[in-house]
């Protein structure tokens, strides 16, 4: 067990009294953007003042394992996650934290009796202080990049292990938090374990200060798909019959207006997607965002329908056969979504957004075509097109021409379904390796000869 503050320079505290004051300030304009985002996400407006560190409930008994999965995508990564740890630790009972609404909705369906779930509170250091006298956690748990500063010197002055679990740091990342060394210095230097996913990820972390380094792989690797979605894409997929669908997956700002402009500035092979019936079924990242793409489809002049007005019936036939596009609008079904495409097209790299996770997209047999924009997932970007799960292309304009060449030769798809598998095969195995890790400091932090000082 760690023991008092982690050691600070002069400079250092004055730089982390800035920041503190500084986010204090900004609070007001926290509580306005939640109000806004409740108005279309209505998780957002659940138990608001976990965010600044009070709590009206009675304090749980102490000895979590505190685990901070910040929206949608870290989640899905703590699922994978958490069967091997309960399994690893018997008994574990779970904080489990966000910040988004959708990573609030996916992490309902990880709670067992006893677990418990909560909003990361903003990082002020009273804030964060708050929250962890009231949760009293015996090791936290943070997943892939959520480093913040307050956070990480409230949980060494109560003496909290915390760890920075399947872990990723991009070279853009790292320099940016290389030009900023009074707050990076102390966040990234108190951390007390790392788990990378990647010896490249270890080395940029090491670089920012990170002690006890390892790399224990990415835990995405580990991914199945359900049988829940698997039925689900079987059922749509009777539907449709043989329209081969192209799915964008998980767009971002700007990616949809590029997909409709290459689209429609090449007559002969808009002509060849039409006569080959494509589907085009387009998944935006964010919820919030649904309206406005679908209002962009609609303004273009496409036909479009809607996956939430399907409910929970299978689409009409009839109806489906006279779309163009359909508008992925629900949560959880990516893997369905995936299901159901010839290929997908990856979202956040044909804008500088740094990508998306690949790797559901492999383990439901979808080939993908990305972008020049992946560095937010470089290492496995880079492992899938060795295998030929994905491949690479400069620009929107050249990823339809080879949707296009696909639909003529899909023995492409059939050597591609074969990559992602191989992919998947040569990083599994990523959970177990992090709970036998996390077992080892859980161990210690249970016989600690001093408790956290909350």
């Amino acid at each position: 067990m760690q023991g008092g503050p982690a050691e600070l320079s002069g400079l250092e505290r004055v730089v982390l009294a800035a920041y503190n004051l500084l986010m204090r300030a900004l609070q007001l304009l926290l509580r306005i953007k939640l109000r806004r985002r409740a108005r279309l996400e209505p998780d957002y407006g659940l138990n608001v003042a976990q965010r600044f560190g009070r709590y009206t409930e009675r304090s749980p008994q102490a000895g979590f394992v505190w685990l901070h999965a910040v929206s949608l995508g870290e989640t899905r990564a703590a699922a994978l996650l958490l069967p091997a740890l309960r399994e690893a630790m018997p008994g574990m009972r779970l904080l489990l934290t966000h910040s988004t609404a959708t990573g609030w909705g996916q992490g309902r369906g990880l709670l067992q009796a006893g677990d418990e779930q909560a909003w990361l509170p903003w990082d002020t250091a009273q804030a964060t202080q708050q929250f962890l006298r009231h949760f009293k956690p015996r090791m936290g748990l943070l997943m892939e990049t959520e480093v913040w500063p307050n956070l990480v010197q409230a949980c060494r002055q109560a003496q909290v292990p915390l760890c920075l679990i399947n872990a990723r740091m991009s070279e853009k990342s790292c320099a940016k938090a290389l030009r900023w060394p009074g707050l990076s210095g102390p966040a990234y230097r108190g951390l007390s374990r790392v788990l990378a996913q990647s010896p490249a990820d270890a080395q940029r972390l090491e670089a920012l200060g990170c002690q006890a380094v390892e790399v224990a792989g990415n835990l995405k690797f580990d991914v199945t798909v359900s049988k829940t979605s698997q039925a689900l894409a079987s059922g749509w997929q009777s539907v449709l019959s043989s329209r081969p669908v192209v799915m964008l997956a998980s767009t971002r700002e700007g990616e949809e207006l590029l997909w409709l402009q290459a689209l429609q500035t090449h007559a002969e092979r808009l002509e060849k997607f039409k006569a080959f019936g494509v589907l085009w079924l387009l998944v935006p990242r964010h919820p919030q965002r649904f309206e406005e793409v679908h209002a962009l489809v609609d303004q273009a002049g496409w036909r479009c329908d809607k996956r939430s007005a399907w409910g929970d019936q299978l689409p009409d036939a009839t109806r489906l056969a006279q779309v163009d596009v359909l508008l992925g609008d629900s949560l959880g079904e990516m893997q369905a979504y995936f299901g159901i495409s010839r290929l997908a097209l990856l979202g956040g790299s044909f804008a500088p957004f740094g990508g998306q996770n690949l790797l559901e997209a492999a383990a439901c047999a979808c080939p993908v075509v990305m972008g020049p924009h992946t560095f937010n997932f470089s290492e496995a970007a880079q492992s899938a097109e060795a295998c030929g799960a994905a491949l690479r292309v400069p620009d929107m304009q050249a990823a339809l021409d080879h949707v296009s060449w696909v639909l003529s030769h899909p023995q492409w798809l059939t050597q591609a379904q074969m990559g992602g598998q191989k992919l998947l095969d040569q990083g599994r195995g990523a959970a177990v390796q992090h709970a036998q890790v996390l077992k080892a400091l859980w161990g210690e932090a249970q016989g600690a000869s001093h408790p956290p000082r909350l």
